[in-house]
């Protein structure tokens, strides 16, 4: 490089009053961007999850994974999901058809950003509930099909983890009355059924009056 050259590692563009430099995306963005070039370039349904949706209903989290739920038509093998996003620059953390099988989980990795990527293959039943309510958000301008925040609300108190219930506490407290608790009751008394639990209810009670204890608090 000359020494006059001028290295810029930042986008630019022009317009009328000159040259600007463009802000920067974030790691996970650059990862949305790339995924949503990939998925939907092969036609198929999918929704953000897990921290990062919980992060745009309120939750204040420093973590990069990235959970997304996929749904492939029948018979179309995982290898073709695989295949179909490495262009993107998607590859295949380690591959083991057992614990895919098991899971329902294909564990991948940005190559651009060394982010990891965890991707669920949709299942019948509540899934569809989950992908009726689908929400298109903006992450620093990609566009994203996001669970609602009540279906994170119902994924986190089913996970049971204390972060996972912190996160529960967390997104009832910002979203207010805008959440619509009757559907997550709803929600959690059908999955109680299914799993023969009867602890998911009471879980989500317990997070819900602590979010509304600390939210009259502040």
């Amino acid at each position: 490089m000359s020494g006059n050259a001028l290295s810029i590692s930042r986008p630019i563009s022009y317009c009328e009053i000159g040259w600007i430099v463009l802000p920067m995306r974030s790691p996970v963005a650059e990862l949305l961007s790339d995924l949503a070039a990939g998925l939907n370039g092969l036609g198929l349904p999918w929704y953000l999850f897990g921290a990062q949706a919980a992060m745009l209903y309120g939750v204040a989290r420093l973590t990069a994974d990235v959970d997304v739920t996929v749904r492939l038509p029948d018979k179309t093998a995982n290898q073709a999901l695989v295949a179909g996003l490495q262009p993107h620059g998607f590859e295949v953390r380690v591959y083991d058809v057992g614990f895919v099988e098991r899971t329902r989980v294909v564990p991948m990795v940005h190559t651009v950003t060394s982010l990891p990527l965890d991707v669920v293959l949709a299942g019948p039943g509540i899934e569809d509930r989950f992908f009726a309510r689908v929400l298109t958000r903006s992450v620093e301008g990609v566009t994203v099909p996001v669970a609602s925040a009540e279906d994170v609300v119902v994924m986190k108190t089913l996970a049971g983890r204390p972060k996972d219930i912190e996160d529960v506490v967390a997104i009832a407290a910002s979203q207010a009355s805008r959440l619509d608790v009757d559907y997550v009751r709803e929600m959690l008394h059908d999955l109680e059924a299914a799993l023969s639990q009867s602890d998911l209810v009471p879980a989500f009670e317990q997070a819900l009056a602590r979010s509304r204890r600390e939210g009259a608090s502040r």
